[in-house]
């Protein structure tokens, strides 16, 4: 649509001796306190009054609003208008309100219903409609059609109309807008640096930063703000250490920025100076240590600032939530579940879906499906939260029937959808319905093939031993593959003993990421698998030399609150002997039951003896023993662990589960394995996996 500016207006107006009090041309009236409000004005609603409907009369215009419904669509308002009685003033103000909760509340069509309705209105009333346009992406050409119909337009008219070309990320049209705007306020210039800081236009917004007549602490956290976004944090430091006024957003945006480059001390430090925290500031400090894999210490942070009477929002528990999926803490996390149900989050979609991937994460699965028939508005967050919930579990029929679902009840999937289908369909070893759900992707919902999806495609041809198709489809993608993708193949070389693709796989990998650890280690694993032991060594040796390093790999439990971590062969565990003492007894009694140790899955040059010793010391068989120990019985023991079970882990815990009558819960870095009365979920199907990293080398090699 076409630019549209009035630089002056219509002072022939016979209604302008209704003005209650004389009004400065570009006056700013009470809703000067709302165009801040605006995400382009103040991203961060910093020191913004909560309510902007504070409408006093002696700071606006009164226009009779007759036949505006016999106006066209390009017509201004009438000036040649009868003057007419002193108005209901209390009408007017009732109704602006009535407008400005209607706005608020997000519902434009009734606000317009009541402007429609008002025979006198006020500037502020034009701009809480103009402002419920600036809101709604999409809505330009209505909002330049009100602007201009605007009779007395004020700065704040100005201010929301330059928002709204911003909302519209029109930064060309807003930018001459804002030059040619009449008067230009404290606002109307952050207004502008917002816009190109949240459009990553940070040479712009600086340039117009250091011409800006006066700066307020807005203006100063919106560029530092626009750094920290950008990932430009050495600027966002620069104008933070000469920043004359040091607001909570500028504070809680350099700590946002230190947690994202992983400096988690300097956020620290920061969080502990700062003279003002808010409940972003918190926020940013429990998310930045969780994103920063300390998840226990933004879970002690958490409890803290809920003890000193900070009320979370669904950002908070979003975070903690996440924290309790990645140390598997379910105590806490259904702790924090009584407390949405005792807030007013309680029927908040975004606290439901955190809870419910939470549930999924922790092996609770079935409260996690209780709570999605509770969520009465759901989003396809949700949808996919437990989608992902039954892959995850192995529940591939169920998986793919709430996917059905889903469509039915006309919920449109999205890209993360149909991941969770695949590695649904993966998990289950439904191959061929893998292919087509991964062909009508494309063709039938018309959402494009990312490299997760390719993956799912890979592990899952791999698994069912057609690797040449699975090579094939790496060919065909449209984009260069990632290392996962060539990862995944070399994990499946290794179950079928391929060393000619393993050897493929492994090269392209190492392409990519010379530094890889999986890349060595997988392809050390068939080697090792063919006897080929002085390829072993040669791996080892080009590890050592490369200074790469593999993690090792570990398991935990929780017992009462406390978390109890693994590694194999473990010497650091107060109650070691006891441990020891129960794997010997289980041991014995698995192999009257018929269980042999699989030697393939301790692979060393060393003897039998040496090697059935290794497997049994591997840290899932060590947590399940303390689990079987200290869980009383009747409840699961729910074990969880950063590598995937080996084969030779997941037949014992089978028959563990079987000799002990316990249901034991085996979450690794990809699934859940849910044992019972000798049979896991996922049918054998995932036991054959690459090779645990921690079964291959975990005790044995030096450089981990």
């Amino acid at each position: 649509m076409g630019f549209r500016i009035k630089v002056t207006k219509r002072n022939q107006n016979p209604l302008a001796s209704l003005k209650i009090f004389p009004l400065s041309r570009h006056q700013t009236s009470s809703l000067s306190t709302f165009t801040t409000q605006n995400p382009h004005a103040n991203p961060n609603r910093e020191a913004i009054p909560a309510n902007f409907s504070s409408h006093s009369l002696r700071k606006t215009h009164l226009v009779p609003s007759n036949n505006m419904t016999q106006e066209t669509k390009t017509s201004h308002f009438s000036k040649q208008s009868t003057p007419f009685a002193q108005p209901d003033l209390s009408h007017v103000i009732d109704s602006n309100k009535t407008i400005t909760n209607y706005i608020r509340a997000g519902n434009l069509d009734s606000a317009l219903k009541v402007f429609e309705n008002m025979t006198v209105r006020t500037t502020v009333t034009w701009n809480s409609i103009l402002a419920g346009y600036s809101k709604k992406p999409g809505k330009m050409k209505e909002a330049c059609e009100l602007f201009d119909r605007i009779p007395e337009p004020d700065t704040v008219s100005y201010n929301i109309m330059l928002a709204c070309y911003l909302q519209n990320t029109d930064l060309d049209t807003a930018r001459v807008f804002f030059d040619k705007m009449p008067v230009k306020d404290t606002a109307s210039w952050n207004t502008m640096i917002s816009g190109f800081a949240q459009n990553r236009k940070m040479g712009e917004a600086r340039k117009l930063f250091l011409v800006m007549p006066m700066k307020n602490s807005v203006s100063w956290s919106a560029v530092i703000s626009g750094y920290v976004e950008c990932g430009d944090l050495d600027s966002a430091v620069e104008l933070f250490e000469v920043a004359p006024e040091k607001s909570v957003v500028a504070w809680t945006a350099m700590i946002t920025g230190y947690m994202k480059f992983g400096k988690i001390g300097l956020a620290e430090k920061m969080f502990q100076e700062m003279p003002v925290k808010n409940l972003v500031t918190w926020n940013a400090m429990v998310a930045g240590y969780v994103e920063n894999d300390c998840s226990e210490d933004g879970l002690k942070l958490f409890r803290k600032m809920v003890g000193v009477g900070i009320r979370p929002n669904p950002s908070s528990l979003s975070s903690a939530l996440l924290g309790c999926s990645n140390l598997s803490a379910l105590h806490l996390g259904k702790q924090i579940h009584q407390l949405v149900l005792k807030s007013p989050l309680y029927h908040d979609t975004t606290a439901g879906t955190s809870l419910i991937s939470m549930y999924c994460k922790c092996g609770g699965l079935e409260d996690a499906m209780r709570l999605f028939h509770e969520i009465p508005k759901k989003d396809v967050v949700t949808w996919n939260a437990m989608i992902s919930g039954y892959a995850q579990h192995g529940a591939g029929e169920r998986a793919l029937h709430l996917f059905n679902k889903m469509r039915d009840e006309g919920m449109k999937p999205d890209w993360i959808t149909f991941v969770a289908v695949l590695l649904a369909c993966n998990h289950a070893g439904l191959v061929d319905i893998g292919l087509q759900y991964f062909d009508s992707m494309v063709r039938d919902y018309g959402v494009e093939a990312k490299p997760d999806h390719y993956t799912c495609m890979v592990d899952l041809l791999g698994r069912a031993g057609r690797l040449v198709q699975a090579v094939d489809l790496i060919k065909k993608m449209t984009f260069k593959p990632h290392a996962a993708i060539f990862g995944t193949l070399l994990g499946a070389c290794r179950i079928h003993k391929n060393l000619e693709l393993a050897e493929y796989a492994a090269k392209s990998l190492l392409d990519i990421d010379s530094a890889s650890a999986a890349a060595y280690v997988q392809l050390a694993n068939v080697y090792a698998a063919k006897s080929r032991w002085d390829h072993v060594a040669r791996i080892r040796r080009l590890m050592k030399e490369n200074n790469v390093v593999k993690m090792p790999g570990y398991s935990w439990i929780e017992v009462k609150n406390v978390v109890h971590e693994f590694r194999s062969g473990d010497r650091v565990h107060p109650e070691l002997a006891f441990i020891h003492e129960k794997l010997k007894e289980l041991e014995k009694k698995m192999k009257l039951a018929g269980y042999v140790p699989d030697l393939e899955f301790a692979l060393h040059d060393v003897g039998e003896e040496q090697k059935e010793q290794l497997l049994l010391w591997h840290s899932e068989k060590l947590a399940i023993a303390f689990g079987l120990i200290k869980v009383p019985s009747g409840n699961p023991i729910r074990v969880f662990k950063n590598l995937r079970v080996c084969g030779d882990c997941h037949r014992a815990i089978k028959y563990i589960s079987a000799i002990e009558r316990r249901e034991i819960i085996v979450r690794d870095t990809t699934r859940f394995h849910h044992f019972k009365d000798g049979v896991c979920t996922c049918g054998d199907y995932w036991s054959h996996i690459g090779m645990d990293w921690e079964a291959s080398y975990g005790i044995c090699w030096p450089c981990c």
